[in-house]
């Protein structure tokens, strides 16, 4: 029993020992700018088409975009509003902020009109589900009531919905009430699945700062994360995916200016910093990893270019940058560029932009 024990703690230790000398690696690896990186990636112009019926034709602040099975791209914003930034709300407007377009860029559906406050996570499942989050914040935003029409107060929700219909299938949290507890979020930012249809929820705009795992049919099966700069713990987590070879989970920690790499049961694997502050990730089944910086400038996280860096999911070398559109202004505009991004199998680019009011999409050149 005592060489038991004594091998066990020698083990776990080693373990320990490697971890830590792995993240200290990545940490002191120096790494290219931003700017100095390669773009291999052109802009398609006036790509998608939005109806005129539609706000006249114009985006207002868009935050997240996936694609399904069948490869049409889903796009959820916030019902055309545009003020102020980084803030517009779906309160006391009718447009529908779940919108489906066409690889060709068409719009085939729309649906989820008077559902959401907030408008923030999004994803489609493996099996074309989509799943959404409000994350409005209480009975006010920014002092203006967050009542709908009918009275009712929105938010603190993460929705399945059938692609379909846009029929509510799962609920998880309370209506307008926030909470740490286990089946209350306060502001849920992000949502992913995994391939055996485990939920996971970033509860990152609020005080939770962590992470929710729960079963495909929505029992919690475990909590990770407190507010903190150290490993595993976050400073508003804003967006999580789940790929890759290994099925990692990818958090974008995005005030502590890092990417956070975790196994599914939310063991602590690595925390990458080359990718600057993140505010939207994607990680592809070739292991690629796509992060959009909306927030850096001159005085937040300095040294780091707004836009977007792709790399590796595997070992978290960076290998090309897209520009902001609106670079010029970073020390001017509080955010700008995307908060949600995605990409086919291609390597087509889907960006949704907050600032710019525009979904982009790139191509290889």
């Amino acid at each position: 029993m005592k060489f038991f024990v004594r091998t066990t703690f020698v083990l776990i230790a080693a373990l320990a020992a490697i971890t830590t000398v792995g993240l200290a690696q990545t940490q002191k690896t120096q790494y290219p700018k931003q700017t100095q990186l390669p773009n291999p990636y052109r802009l398609v112009e006036d790509w998608p088409t939005l109806p005129t019926d539609m706000n006249g034709g114009h985006w207002g602040e868009l935050i997240r975009a996936d694609i399904d099975p069948k490869g049409n791209i889903w796009v959820f914003h916030r019902c055309f509003n545009t003020v102020p930034p980084g803030y517009a709300t779906c309160v006391g407007r009718t447009d529908p902020p779940i919108l489906k377009f066409s690889p060709a860029g068409k719009l085939l559906a729309s649906f989820g009109r008077g559902m959401f406050a907030f408008p923030h996570g999004f994803t489609v499942d493996h099996e074309g589900y989509i799943w959404a989050t409000d994350a409005n914040a209480s009975e006010t935003v920014l002092g203006m009531s967050a009542k709908d029409s009918k009275g009712v107060t929105r938010g603190q929700q993460v929705f399945k919905l059938n692609p379909k219909t846009g029929k509510v299938l799962m609920t998880l949290g309370k209506q307008g009430v926030a909470g740490n507890g286990l089946d209350t979020f306060d502001q849920p930012t992000g949502v992913a699945v995994a391939p055996n249809g485990d939920i996971f929820v970033t509860d990152g705009h609020g005080k939770n700062d962590r992470v929710l795992k729960f079963s495909k049919d929505g029992h919690l099966i475990k909590i990770w994360g407190h507010h903190g700069s150290g490993p595993g713990e976050f400073d508003q987590p804003h967006d999580i995916s789940i790929g890759g070879s290994q099925g990692h989970v990818f958090v974008a920690d995005r005030s502590n200016n890092r990417v956070q790499i975790f196994d599914q049961d939310g063991n602590f694997i690595a925390a990458w910093t080359q990718f600057g502050r993140p505010s939207a990730l994607y990680v592809s089944a070739d292991d690629t990893l796509y992060v959009s910086d909306s927030h850096s400038n001159s005085k937040v996280n300095p040294g780091f270019t707004r836009g977007i860096t792709v790399g590796s999911a595997k070992d978290g070398s960076i290998r090309a940058f897209i520009p902001d559109p609106d670079l010029d202004q970073a020390d001017v505009n509080r955010i700008s560029g995307a908060s949600g991004i995605v990409a086919d199998a291609n390597g087509t680019i889907y960006a949704a932009d907050v600032g710019p009011h525009r979904l982009r999409k790139y191509v290889l050149k």
